[in-house]
Parts: C-alpha cells; sequence; structure tokens
C-alpha cells in the first residue's frame, strides 16, 4: 500500500483545484439577494411597476409608428416572466436566511430560558435554606424570655439559698409575758 500514491489512496482526501472558476462570498450574495427582495415587496417598487406598465401600454397603443411590442404585448409578457424567474428564487432565498436566523434566535432564546430556569431553581434553593436557617436564628423575643426566665431561677436560687433569718433572740421580757 505505501507504493500507492496519494490519489489512489481512498483515506486522503482530494483537494481541489479550483483555477479557473470564480470565488464568491455567499454571505454577500446573501444580503445582496435579501436587499433585492426585500425592495420587490415595498410599495415604491409596485407604484414604479405600475407606472412602467402603464406607460409601455399606452406608448404601444397611441404611438402606432413607433411600436415596438404591438397589441398581446409580447415583450411586456415575456419581461414580467423573466422577473418572476429571478424574484422568486431572490424571495426564497431571503426566507431561508431569514428561517436560519430565526432558528439561530429560537435556539439562543431556549438557552436563556434553561439558564433562567436554573438560576431560579437555585434562588429558590437558597431561598428555601436561608428560610430554615432564619427559622433556628434566635429571636430577640426568644431571648428575652430566656433570659427573663434564667433570672427568675436566680432569684429563686438566690432566695433558697440566703439563710433565714432566726428569730431574734428572746428578751426577757419577752420570755416573762409567755410564761
Amino acid at each position: 500500500m505505501s507504493d500507492l500514491s496519494a490519489r489512489q489512496r481512498l483515506d486522503t482526501p482530494r483537494t481541489r483545484r479550483r483555477r479557473f472558476t470564480p470565488r464568491v462570498d455567499i454571505e454577500a450574495v446573501g444580503r445582496y439577494s435579501e436587499s433585492i427582495a426585500r425592495f420587490l415587496g415595498t410599495g415604491r417598487y409596485l407604484a414604479m411597476q405600475t407606472v412602467l406598465v402603464v406607460v409601455w401600454i399606452s406608448f404601444n397603443l397611441v404611438a402606432v409608428s413607433l411600436r415596438f411590442d404591438p397589441y398581446p404585448f409580447i415583450l411586456l409578457n415575456l419581461a414580467f416572466s423573466t422577473q418572476a424567474a429571478y424574484a422568486a428564487p431572490l424571495i426564497l432565498l431571503a426566507q431561508n436566511r431569514q428561517e436560519n436566523r430565526d432558528r439561530v434566535s429560537l435556539e439562543e432564546d431556549r438557552r436563556r430560558a434553561e439558564q433562567t430556569k436554573a438560576d431560579t431553581e437555585y434562588l429558590a434553593r437558597e431561598l428555601a435554606a436561608l428560610r430554615i436557617a432564619v427559622g433556628e436564628v434566635v429571636t430577640r423575643d426568644y431571648l428575652r424570655r430566656e433570659l427573663e426566665e434564667v433570672r427568675e431561677l436566680l432569684d429563686e436560687l438566690k432566695a433558697a439559698k440566703k439563710p433565714k433569718k432566726s428569730a431574734p433572740a428572746k428578751s426577757v421580757r419577752d420570755v416573762d409575758e409567755s410564761v
């Protein structure tokens, strides 16, 4: 197999040699065709075409000696056919390019929607975690109540530990009176 030339090998792609074929920028052709298709759909074009047809027909009906397209207006028909033959593919090309742009836009919108959904779900989880964490945080009222209970317990302990004052020693007089 080593003696086979690169031209005969199936795993080697051929290099095309375009010596005499013109190089055309596909995007430039597409943009130009879209501009023509946009122009064909305007009221300005329709008005210009109407004026041209009216002038064409009136000239060929009135100027008998200068007629170049007599009554069935074959040349005008040919002009319209030629125009239609070029307009239809241009319009289709413009529609295809618009469809491609729409598809790219739709894919971008889907990507953004997925990202927005993921962000929203993340924020919802974070919010839930914060709510749980806030539920476990000590509030001011709760802390006051706990401190009040601790103070009451301390007061009770102090009261329990204080020696009770023993009755004062009875005086002689108190003893005499009790007897």
